[in-house]
């Protein structure tokens, strides 16, 4: 047996509020909308987010997502106003750490 996608999940309160911040993180819209209560970013052909609406778990999620350039995404993301304390070293890699606005953790990591 091998596993061949995954999809993180951030449990949110408020979608609409949701929607914006993830539309500034990912730099785009959502790639679907499955079924009421649930939008999905595709990052590759076999990885993406999901948020969901669950106000009983909002804010309880961490998500942990690679990306090429992490000087021009936080670079990005300070200039659209998402807060943040820059890239940080951390495990061999660097780190920067998000929170959505439930407080989800969202943990960029790069070179």
């Amino acid at each position: 047996m091998s596993f061949t996608s995954v999809l993180a999940q951030s449990a949110v309160a408020d979608l609409d509020t949701a929607e914006r911040w993830y539309r500034v993180l990912f730099d785009r819209g959502p790639d679907a909308r499955p079924m009421d209560g649930l939008l999905e970013w595709h990052l590759t052909g076999t990885a993406g987010v999901q948020v969901w609406r669950d106000a009983d778990r909002a804010g309880s999620s961490t998500s942990v997502l690679g990306c090429d350039d992490l000087d021009a995404v936080a670079a990005r993301l300070g200039a659209a106003g998402v807060e943040h304390g820059g890239p940080q070293p951390g495990g061999g890699a660097r780190l920067l750490p998000l929170a959505d606005p439930d407080g989800n953790r969202v943990v960029l990591t790069g070179r």
